[in-house]
């Protein structure tokens, strides 16, 4: 059977080469990183040194670029209506992914974007598209991961159909991707709590996407109810999708050989959530 990439978001404080170090501690498989200030539009370049580190780290630790998720910076929107912002928001996508690529990785995640309730969802939706069509003009081999939300007022990807509808616009579909965060799905609706609900949801996702489009997981269990639109993580097996979802999604074959990440609040137990996970296959 492939491998399960299970793993978490670990800190690079310090300098990017140090993720290595957290992920290796934890007994990560898989893992995301930030790659630069994930809350300041500016920041400092990566160094060679850093580089170098990075490369030889993931050598050493026996890492592959298919089990690492780098996630984008928070503040950026490639949705933005505003023609300034969204080019300030541009500029930064092209940073990340080009820090992507010094680092020899192969996916960047990010959240989709906000109408913030200036344009209609669809006018958003050609805006993101259009925006990932110039950043693969731009940076040459990066794929760019669409990550699921849980669908809050004017945020897009919320439901399948709208992330179907951007890979749909994209021109180069072979470098576009899905990450599902477990948490955002749930609050967005989709019920993941039983080994039926999840595989429903498996099911829909493949009509509506494609399951070659899946490269990636958020793995978090989520503190408010199915449909809420409320997106706040919590621990594995003690929020509202519990353990007997988790058991489905880590038993499915349609999850190997992908970065499955946690992203939960409790740092300090994230080996032993690993370790949970890893038990359950």
């Amino acid at each position: 059977m492939t491998e399960k990439y299970i793993g978490a978001h670990v800190s690079t404080a310090g300098g990017v080469e140090n993720a290595l170090l957290h992920a290796d501690k934890i007994e990560a498989r898989g893992f995301a990183i930030f790659t630069r200030n994930q809350r300041r539009w500016e920041s400092p370049s990566l160094s060679e040194e850093s580089i170098k580190l990075f490369k030889d780290r993931m050598t050493q630790y026996g890492y592959t670029p298919e089990m690492v998720l780098p996630h984008n910076s928070y503040l950026i929107n490639l949705a933005q209506p505003d023609p300034e912002k969204r080019d300030r928001s541009f500029d930064v996508f092209i940073d990340e992914l080009k820090r992507v690529e010094l680092l020899g990785l192969k996916y960047l995640n990010f959240h989709p974007g906000s109408t913030v309730g200036l344009i209609s969802k669809e006018e958003g939706i050609e805006l993101i598209a259009e925006n990932l069509n110039r950043a693969h003009k731009r940076v040459s081999d990066t794929v760019l991961v669409l990550e699921t939300t849980s669908g809050q007022t004017n945020k897009i990807g919320g439901i399948f159909e709208e992330l179907s509808a951007i890979i749909e616009q994209v021109e180069d579909k072979s470098r576009i991707a899905v990450c599902i965060d477990t948490c955002h799905i749930f609050a967005a609706g989709y019920d993941i709590s039983t080994a039926d609900g999840w595989n429903r949801t498996m099911d829909e996702f493949e009509r509506v996407i494609g399951l070659e489009f899946l490269k990636g997981m958020h793995l978090n269990d989520s503190v408010e109810g199915l449909g809420e639109h409320i997106d706040r993580h919590e621990n594995i097996g003690r929020g509202q999708i519990g353990i007997e979802g988790f058991k489905a999604i880590i038993r499915d074959p349609r999850t190997n050989g992908i970065p499955m990440v946690l992203e939960t609040p409790d740092r300090r137990n994230w080996d032993k959530e690993i370790a949970l996970l890893k038990s359950f296959i």
